[in-house]
């Protein structure tokens, strides 16, 4: 994400989305009521003359003001799409006041104006900002001859697979094996070939089949096994990669590991909640009453409730106090186990 300009007197700020993880945070920054102004599209319809029934129109581009309704970020599409009142735009090409949706686009300015930008809000956008510039990261977990692949992006991981690779065990031939495992890892190196800026690797697994990959890493793909380490898991599959994600591996590659701390301190969240311990509450009251204790060691906060106001309210008292903040995304795992709990939790220094 880059800052393209910021008034701070009028409350625009223009934002440059550059990836996948930037059209997500739009979704989180962008709300209803707010101007959001983007280059769009749209097919014009020649009013001059008689119009042939197979005339579709000329597209012409320009940019438009709506005045947001409802926001909606499609993860795996990877298309934002906020739709509102037209407000601003040439009056001869579009009807003021009628609806339009935006696409908002990679490499496409986006200007959001606001009444107010909460902290919160400047935060975010100051994470994305850094974010960018952090190495992603990717983890291979390999079990016999299926393989699964998770990118971690800022919102959660994205996963691949499994690639399955066909190879038969004892009853095939010694040589024919072979060729069928190369192939198999061909298959996962195309996979690999696929992403951009990945810096750090873990591959994975509960076998042996993660050191023969490495292997055929450091004799055919050396740059590859350069940014690699290994490590063992009690599972494969989609379980295998959480697994990874929970032991911190992530961040000391001193790659995006984000997701990893969020998933770990969830986890911390949920072992306390088993232990019966006086030392962690969820439920907005609760924890409200909490942080105005000045009891909250560290607040996990769904990003759904970033925008409510009480919450934002429980969010500033607890930093104020000596508190952190940490906002969970919902799309992984661990932001689904915060949701189960109200999508509000807190690590206490004492109990109240």
């Amino acid at each position: 994400m880059r800052i393209v300009h910021q008034d701070t007197k009028k409350g625009i700020i223009e934002l440059l989305p550059e990836t996948l993880d930037d059209l997500w945070h739009l979704s989180h920054l962008i709300e209803p009521g707010d101007l959001l102004s983007a280059r769009t599209t749209r097919r014009i319809q020649d009013t001059t003359g008689e119009r042939l029934r197979s005339d579709r129109g000329i597209k012409k581009t320009f940019f438009m003001g709506i005045r947001v309704d409802s926001i909606n970020f499609h993860r795996y599409t990877g298309k934002l799409r906020a739709t509102g009142v037209i407000e601003k735009g040439p009056e001869d090409l579009v009807p003021l006041g009628s609806h339009h949706t935006l696409d908002l686009k990679l490499k496409n300015p986006v200007k959001i104006q606001k009444e107010k930008w909460s902290r919160w809000h400047l935060q975010r956008i100051k994470d994305a900002v850094e974010a960018s510039k952090i190495p992603k990261a990717l983890v291979v977990v390999i079990e016999d001859d299926n393989a699964d692949l998770g990118i971690l992006r800022q919102y959660g991981v994205e996963y691949y697979g499994p690639i399955v690779g066909g190879v038969s065990g004892k009853r095939m031939v010694q040589k024919n094996r072979q060729q069928v495992i190369e192939k198999f890892y061909d298959q996962i190196m195309e996979t690999i070939g696929t992403f951009e800026g990945i810096e750090g690797i873990v591959i994975a697994g509960p076998g042996f089949g993660k050191n023969d990959f490495y292997k055929y890493l450091e004799e055919k793909h050396k740059e590859i096994s350069k940014k690699a380490i290994l490590e063992s898991t009690g599972a494969g599959g989609r379980a295998g990669i959480r697994e990874v994600l929970q032991k911190g591996l992530l961040e000391d590659m001193a790659t995006e590991g984000r997701i990893a701390e969020e998933m770990r301190v969830m986890t911390e969240v949920l072992q306390e909640i088993g232990k019966t311990s006086n030392l962690v509450t969820y439920g907005k009251k609760e924890v409200e009453i909490a942080a105005q204790a000045g009891a909250v060691e560290q607040l996990l906060v769904i990003d759904k409730l970033v925008r409510e106001p009480d919450v934002e309210k429980i969010m500033n008292t607890t930093e104020n106090l000596g508190g952190k903040v940490m906002v969970i995304s919902s799309e992984h795992e661990g932001g689904k186990q915060l949701q189960a709990l109200g999508g509000i939790a807190a690590l206490l220094r004492y109990s109240v």
